[in-house]
């Protein structure tokens, strides 16, 4: 088969990062907002669990420039892709090593063999190391990866080609997400002769820039710098460490206390406070991100339209960014970011209008209305930085046409396994590009292949919109890719699986001694680059 060539340079970002009483050690101090549900990040969709080992222990074929959503070479050093964009070829980086550490020390350097193994745990249910440590690839599946890669074959120890049984546009930019991060397989064999599998998940072991040393679940993660990393210059702490601080309010003080050198999702009305702090920098973005309600339409009696729309009508939602985002959110009304290109631009929202919410459910049947559970998250997201007063409010606006509405909530990683099982009637969650295609927002958490288990935490499959976004997929022109997901759009309007409420901007607070960070468009926290004075 002919090949056409896509070439592409590396581009290697070196900057620098600091704290006061740390400063000596070369250590940055991360008050995160969560506990990893694990550290294998092909099993996680959320950025909690990526931070934690996608960005720090492990590399990917391609990667996206750090702050931007430009693919650049990773493990591999280079692609090509046939005239028909359905074999693709990686010509891989020699000379690449695995982490040693105190359970695993390889024997020899990256190759095939580890890209293989990593990409067959998507695709062959029957690999040995599937039925000893089974589990699910939510990313992998609600993509389709699992089901259109034909074939991985390695053509030597630094080649490698995959073989797709249709075209897929977004497959390179796929490829730099989390959930395809490389493991090795090497470390794969060990775990799997001792009977120790799932040790894959909680001893990590990658080429990354830091070397996973302990986790203390609700406290602390603990990183040594790779001094061996391949990208030379990228390694400029010696030690990391994830303080786990779940209350916004807390990891506020310790920044300006100077116990932790930056923070995620402040608090919209701390940000002021912040800005003015002598001590403190707060770099801020228009976040590619959206938070929203899913109504799971397996559940009566959300599996009527006109309840979904009523629910939709009576929620105030101009009220509810005034208070949770306190200036710092867009109102929503698609199922992604207007700065995504196929955003359909044509589309209104229903508006707030709680008399007519009222006359659609006693058309529904409902004029008593019903009881209802409204899931909030109990973390800070960048799409929602208070969940529990966005589903108060919610509440307080659906009490109004007489349904009641149960808060409940979870720890975390809880919390994302039950909803993608299924169990909520309404649940808040949101979601933040991962590689800037609009199939990562349409096909992801909307897709017939995200249903039970993935991340269409609505359960819906509709097949108009679902022919729309699979036909999308397989085209390589923009502008008719855009014109079928603009369809698709309208079809989600329609059919309201969601009410969406808003986009965030981003606000990353840090302590001035903190050089070279850079705010992702995915919301991820990554501290290769970073140094402190």
């Amino acid at each position: 088969m002919q090949l056409k060539k896509r070439f592409f340079a590396v581009a290697v970002a070196c900057a620098v990062t600091a704290v006061p009483a740390l400063a000596a050690s070369k250590t940055l101090i991360y008050c995160s907002e969560g506990s990893p549900a694990g550290f294998d990040p092909a099993r996680y969709t959320a950025g909690t669990d990526f931070d934690a080992s996608a960005e720090t222990v492990f590399n990917r074929l391609v990667e996206f420039e750090r702050g931007s959503t430009q693919v650049r070479p990773g493990l591999a050093e280079k692609w090509e892709t046939s005239t028909d964009n359905l074999t693709w070829t990686f010509f891989l980086r020699k000379g690449v090593k695995f982490h040693t550490t105190e359970y695993f020390k390889p024997t020899r350097t990256f190759n095939a063999d580890d890209v293989v193994f990593t990409f067959q745990r998507f695709i062959n249910k029957d690999l040995p190391f599937n039925k000893a440590a089974p589990t699910e690839f939510p990313y992998a599946s609600d993509m389709e990866m699992d089901t259109n890669i034909a074939s991985i074959e390695k053509k030597d120890d630094s080649t490698v080609v995959f073989k797709l049984k249709k075209v897929d546009a977004a497959f390179v930019q796929n490829l730099a997400m989390s959930f395809a991060s490389i493991h090795s397989a090497e470390y794969a064999d060990k775990l799997l002769k001792e009977g120790k599998a799932n040790q894959l998940n909680t001893q990590p072991i990658g080429t990354g820039p830091f070397i996973f040393k302990s986790y203390q679940k609700d406290a602390s993660i603990r990183y040594d710098g790779n001094k061996e990393y391949w990208k030379k210059g990228d390694v400029l702490l010696d030690k990391l460490i994830f303080a786990i601080t779940t209350d916004a309010s807390v990891r506020t003080q310790k920044l300006q206390k100077g116990e932790c050198h930056l923070m995620p999702f402040p608090r919209p009305a701390d940000i002021a406070g912040m800005k003015a702090d002598p001590k403190l920098a707060v770099m801020s973005q228009a976040g590619f991100n959206l938070g929203y309600l899913a109504y799971n339409v397996k559940h009566k009696p959300m599996d009527q339209l006109e309840v979904r729309q009523a629910l939709d009508l009576a929620i105030n939602k101009k009220a509810i960014i005034d208070a949770v985002y306190q200036g710092a959110g867009q109102a929503a009304t698609n199922p992604m970011p207007p700065t995504q290109w196929s955003y359909n631009k044509t589309l209104k929202d229903a508006g707030f209008n709680p008399e007519k919410a009222k006359e659609l459910l006693k058309k529904a049947g409902h004029a008593n209305g019903f009881e209802i559970t409204l899931w909030a998250m109990p973390v800070q997201r960048p799409y929602n930085p208070n969940a529990k007063l966005m589903a108060e409010l919610i509440q307080a606006d659906w009490a109004k046409i007489g349904v009641k509405a149960k808060i409940t909530t979870y720890e975390w990683g809880e919390y994302l396994k039950r909803a993608k099982a299924g169990e909520p009637d309404s649940v808040l969650v949101g979601w933040t590009g991962d590689n800037g295609d609009p199939d990562n927002w349409l096909g992801v958490n909307l897709g017939c292949s995200a249903v039970g288990g993935g991340n269409n935490y609505a359960q819906w499959c509709n097949k108009e919109f679902d022919d729309l976004i699979v036909k999308a997929r397989t085209l390589t022109n923009q502008q008719e890719r855009t014109r079928l997901y603009e369809k698709a759009q309208v079809v989600f309007k329609r059919e309201v699986p969601w009410t969406t409420i808003a986009h965030s901007t981003t606000n990353v607070p840090m302590r001035k001694e903190v050089q070279g960070f850079k705010v992702s468009p995915f919301g991820l926290y990554s501290f290769y680059g970073v140094s402190i004075k």
